[in-house]
Order: structure tokens, then sequence, then C-alpha cells
């Protein structure tokens, strides 16, 4: 969601994060029920040191939104959970679905939206999903997608996060490092989340299956705000 800087600076980096932070509506009151899931995996109650009783979350999902001129009304939804179906970290972005569909095959059923996804880590690259016509098949569309991978377009192996991180250390490079005042920006989103979770406002502690995609409520939460979670690990090969 930020802008890019002027100038490829660390400060100058960290000033436009800083930015969008500063936008992001707080949540209050019937919020934190209304835009927050949480939920706590099968099993986390068994694990050495937990207490039998404990309300901890291993699952979050947010609904936030970033009041700025260019973010103005688009939703963003935040998912992190542990015991999940795999390790990855990406960003979906979900188009609108066109308002009409003019072609036969759709007329029971909607659209699918176009979806651009950034895959982060692992397997770094970037994928386009939208509906195409099938060749020969009258005018029956498909989801397909084009795709770049790093992997594939670079030989040898890339470097892990640490590995990155490391190296910028060496090149005295510290855009990637989080300044003080983007750690207190980001605290200050999380912690009224937290402080509603051991209020009455919380939303209901939901159980989820270790190597899933998090609480079957999570995904009627979003199919309620007509949309839906990507759930595909990993995305680029």
């Amino acid at each position: 969601a930020m802008e890019a800087p002027v100038r490829y600076e660390a400060d100058l980096v960290r000033d436009e994060k800083v930015k969008v932070l500063r936008a992001v509506r707080p949540l209050a009151g019937a919020d934190f029920a209304r835009d927050t899931v949480r939920g706590q995996y099968d099993g986390y109650l068994r694990e050495n040191g937990v207490p039998s009783n404990s309300q901890t979350a291993t699952f979050a999902a947010l609904k936030l939104h970033v009041d700025n001129w260019r973010w103005n009304g688009v939703p963003f939804y935040l998912r992190s959970g542990k015991a999940m179906s795999c390790r990855t970290t990406q960003i979906v972005i979900q188009f609108r679905k066109p308002p009409h569909m003019m072609f036969s095959d759709g007329a029971k059923r909607q659209m699918d939206a176009n979806r651009l996804v950034i895959q982060i880590q692992p397997a770094e690259g970037i994928q386009m999903h939208f509906m195409t016509k099938v060749p020969d098949a009258g005018m029956k569309l498909r989801m397909t997608d084009l795709d770049f991978s790093f992997q594939r377009e670079f030989s040898g192996s890339l470097p892990d996060a640490y590995q990155r991180l490391l190296l910028d250390v060496i090149n005295g490079d510290a855009s990637l490092f989080a300044r003080s005042d983007e750690v207190e920006l980001a605290w200050g989103i999380v912690d009224p989340i937290l402080a509603a979770w051991q209020s009455p406002a919380a939303p209901p502690l939901e159980s989820y299956a270790v190597n899933g995609w998090g609480p079957d409520g999570c995904s009627q939460w979003m199919s309620e705000k007509g949309r839906q979670w990507f759930d595909v690990c990993p995305v680029l090969h």
C-alpha cells in the first residue's frame, strides 16, 4: 500500500511505510467482533507449558482500511496463523467482478474475479489469474494464469530472507529494517485488538485443524463480505 519513494534510500523507503501505518483506520467498539477473527489450533492446549484453559489465539484474521487518497474504500484483509497448511507469505489483489456477464455460460453464475498474486516467500514470483475462453468450446470460460518465477528465470539458488538481511547489513542498506516509529505505529494498530480479545467485545475463539487454513468460520466471514481466501500453497513452483 505504500507509495514509491522519490529515491531508493533507507529513510525515504521507511518514511513511506510510516505514512501508510498512520493512515490505517483504528478499530473501535463493534469493529473488534465484526472485523476480526481469532482461532486456536486443535491440540494447542496439550502443548508443553500451555495452561489447560488458555485463550491464546494461534490464528488471526483482520479487516482494515487505509484512509488516504489512493486506498479510501478499499478493504485490506490480513491472515496469519500457526500450524497452517504451509508456511507462505503472499499478497493477493482481487479485482472487481464484471458488473454484467455477457456470455451464456455464465447465465447461472457470476464470473470469477481476476486476481494478482505476489508471492513473497517461498518461491518468489508473480501470478495473474484471469478468465479465458476455452478454445472450440462455444463461449465457455475457465480460470487460467500467467506467472513469473524468480527460481525459473534466474539460475542458482536464491538467498533466503535472513541471508538477504545479513547481506544488506554488510552493504549498509537499512531499507528492509523497521524503524522505531514504524514499530510503534504497527503495535498501535495491534494492541487495541489484543486488548479487545481479552474483553466481552472479543469474537469467539474458534478451533481449527492442524495443517488446514484456519477456522471454518473465517471462510464464512470472508464469504459474507463477498470475498474468499486464496488457499493455495505454494503459488509458484
